[in-house]
């Protein structure tokens, strides 16, 4: 199967990540084609993935924009479409994986007589996209693609709820090795001893800092703990929210937690740092579509306590495999961090069936199964047409 894989974005996200991951079977017979350069297209490169960057003009369009700067874009966008439906008449399928790919991509099937298949990778809802973008995704859907991707049923629910039509969706969760959320014991005391942290009770809190991810929240909490209690904040700040990075320093200045929260920035030994965690915390102060860093967590068997929003409920079992609490809840998330440490046996537990549980459902193997039948499925209809 031949695919044309489509990303806006040159940076690494959630979405990216996962594209890394779904691309790798189809290595020798694909392309990756970015609207910008970056260290995405690095990390393709790493794994092999052949990868070209099709664009070094932005796109201007937002996820807050309206009608008129929707529209005054699409002429800067017509050697982009021109471009890519030459490059997509060698290949079977058109893949988009990020809302401005699904625009480029809707235009490309209908030049090409290629199928285009969809991935939703966030909840079209008014906290992050403006109403005409959402209308554009939901409307482009609808119209040119074959199959809608979704990674969580709130993402599903919400896709539907705009008008999506339900018959295309197909809700299938991210996909991950356990193997690679494997290290040794002494890494994780290492840089427990590294960050001067040992003895310490640590909660980790892996992201991007930006407001609607919630790292205040953590900070909020982390004051109504004991002293014993320290928090890493492990992350930087992208997309021009630096004024919030300077927020969250004035704040563990005015809560006089300074001695007790480390800002790591970023880092590429999370697996080791979320393992020298004894809680990680998922703060967002809107619903996630999926949670990475909650599945990422359970794979490294590290107790969890996340935002009871989004696609997250669908990862955690309450009181089970992880804790839940309420958005922007501070004291509610306090009481758990102080349960979790002052209960390291049931934590443990916890932890242990959230391992067992995410590698058997969040199997990246199982995941890439899942999809290739259902590309499979769109080529053989399309063929039929």
């Amino acid at each position: 199967m031949k695919i044309l894989f489509l990303d806006q974005s040159g940076k690494l996200g959630g979405a990216e990540l996962c594209l890394t991951d779904l691309a790798k079977p189809y290595r020798n017979h694909c392309l990756v084609g970015l609207f910008a350069d970056g260290t995405f297209r690095e990390l393709l490169e790493q794994q092999q993935i052949p990868v070209q960057v099709l664009t070094t003009e932005p796109i201007l369009v937002k996820k807050d924009s309206g009608i008129l700067q929707s529209l005054g874009s699409m002429s800067s966008l017509v050697p982009l479409i021109i471009k890519v439906t030459q490059i997509a008449r060698d290949y079977e399928l058109i893949y988009a994986n990020t809302q401005k790919a699904l625009v480029i991509g809707a235009f490309v099937s209908l030049f090409s007589h290629r199928p285009l298949v969809y991935h939703l990778h966030d909840i079209l809802s008014s906290d992050h996209f403006s109403v005409t973008n959402r209308r554009i995704a939901v409307t482009l859907a609808n119209r040119f693609a074959s199959l809608v991707l979704t990674n969580s049923q709130a993402t599903q629910a919400a896709f539907i709820a705009g008008g999506g039509r339900s018959e295309l969706t197909q809700v299938v969760y991210n996909g991950f090795e356990p193997k690679q959320y494997k290290t040794r014991a002494t890494d994780s005391h290492q840089i427990r001893q590294q960050l001067g942290l040992d003895g310490q009770f640590i909660v980790g809190h892996f992201s991007r800092l930006s407001p609607w991810k919630g790292q205040h929240i953590l900070l909020e909490a982390l004051a109504q703990c004991p002293p014993e209690v320290s928090a890493i904040l492990v992350g930087d700040a992208l997309f021009g929210e630096q004024k919030y990075v300077q927020h969250l320093h004035q704040q563990v200045t005015e809560l006089k937690i300074k001695e007790r929260v480390q800002f790591l920035g970023f880092r590429s030994d999370i697996v080791p740092l979320m393992k020298a965690c004894d809680l990680i915390a998922h703060t967002s102060t809107a619903p996630e579509p999926f949670g990475r860093v909650v599945v990422e967590a359970m794979l490294c068997e590290r107790p969890i306590v996340a935002v009871a929003a989004g696609g997250v409920i669908e990862l955690i079992e309450a009181e089970k495999t992880g804790w839940l609490f309420s958005p922007s809840d501070s004291q509610q998330l306090a009481q758990i961090i102080t349960t979790c440490r002052n209960q390291p046996e049931r934590a443990a537990i916890m932890a242990q069936q959230a391992q067992i549980q995410a590698s058997q459902r969040f199997n990246l193997n199982t995941v890439n199964q899942q999809i290739a039948q259902l590309l499979d499925r769109v080529i053989f209809t399309q063929s039929l047409n």
